[in-house]
């Protein structure tokens, strides 16, 4: 049998070689950064090159191990394949996704059965939480955020989306774009820390319409999921992004008492550090996440 390097060692150096970082690589791998210096170092004894270049707390990699990373990561996914189609749930993979609180409330939660039955099962930890996120110390997978946040990692645009003013079908016939603003009115307020959110003075004045001390007044809320279900309540007249109205439209509990939208401001980003991009559940995930937020911004119902 062919003598075979320390495989933790291995292990060790593609985690670094990957992230870019002992730390990371640590964090990964649940032990401390100096033992994945102490593994990586090993393995190169028993291999006699040098796989990285030590520079003033930095790392960089050497020709060789610029060579042995690609085949070495391809060599581990297949091994991870090989022990998840043998063993099952024990080796499930894990994916922690961060995303907005609204996003968490409902509208993922309600969609993640589809990734499961068409992706297989994994260990998914799930965040509804507000930017910005803490990637390394909770060792975030890959964040979706409206806008970008994060200079640090690598992010990319997905989709763009508007809001749209949607009721209960019961207040529906009432609503005509000049009295729109006599109806009750559902506010959302992402607090000081978030975003602006489109007011109801934003969306009356795009249209050219006067919008009056009425525009002010009605409920409010501080998510957007929250404002979605007063709207359904039959309590006002929101205005929905349409990533999260969509279903409700399509389905008849919600409708748009108007056709004019509003289009937002910033689009929606997904933000996938180093560590986990070479991950297949991660680039699975990463796939299957894009493709349901550009079905739900592109619904029929959100038609002119």
């Amino acid at each position: 049998m062919v003598a075979l390097p320390s495989l933790r060692g291995l292990q060790a150096f593609e985690a670094a070689a990957r992230s870019g970082s002992f730390a990371a690589a640590a964090e990964e791998l649940s032990i401390s950064a100096a033992a994945v210096s102490q593994l990586i170092r090993t393995v190169e004894e028993q291999m006699g090159r040098k796989l990285f270049h030590r520079v003033n707390r930095r790392v960089l990699l050497t020709e060789a191990g610029v060579e042995m990373l690609p085949r070495l990561t391809m060599a581990f996914q297949e091994i991870g394949r090989v022990a998840r189609d043998v063993g099952g749930d024990a080796f499930r993979p894990r994916l922690v996704i961060s995303v907005p609180p609204s996003m968490a409330m409902g509208w993922l939660s309600e969609r993640l059965a589809g990734f499961v039955a068409s992706h297989g099962a994994a260990d998914i930890s799930l965040r509804g939480e507000d930017d910005p996120v803490p990637f390394d110390h909770e060792m975030v997978d890959i964040r979706l955020s409206y806008g970008r946040h994060y200079r640090e990692h690598p992010t990319e645009e997905i989709a763009r989306d508007a809001v749209y003013p949607v009721c209960a079908p019961s207040l529906a016939g009432a609503a005509k774009p000049e009295t729109l603003a006599g109806l009750p009115l559902i506010h959302t307020d992402w607090g000081p820390t978030g975003a602006a959110f489109p007011s109801w003075r934003n969306w009356l004045e795009a249209g050219g319409i006067a919008p009056g001390r009425s525009a002010q007044r009605g409920l409010s809320a501080n998510s957007s999921r929250a404002a979605l279900d007063l709207a359904m309540s039959g309590l006002g007249v929101a205005l929905a992004q349409g990533i999260y109205c969509a279903r409700a439209l399509e389905d008849g509990r919600l409708v748009r008492p108007v056709a004019r939208a509003l289009e937002l401001r910033q689009p929606y980003c997904l933000t996938i550090p180093e560590r986990s991009a070479r991950r297949d559940v991660v680039a699975a995930f990463r796939e299957w996440l894009i493709a349901e937020c550009v079905r739900a911004v592109r619904s029929p119902a959100l038609g002119a």
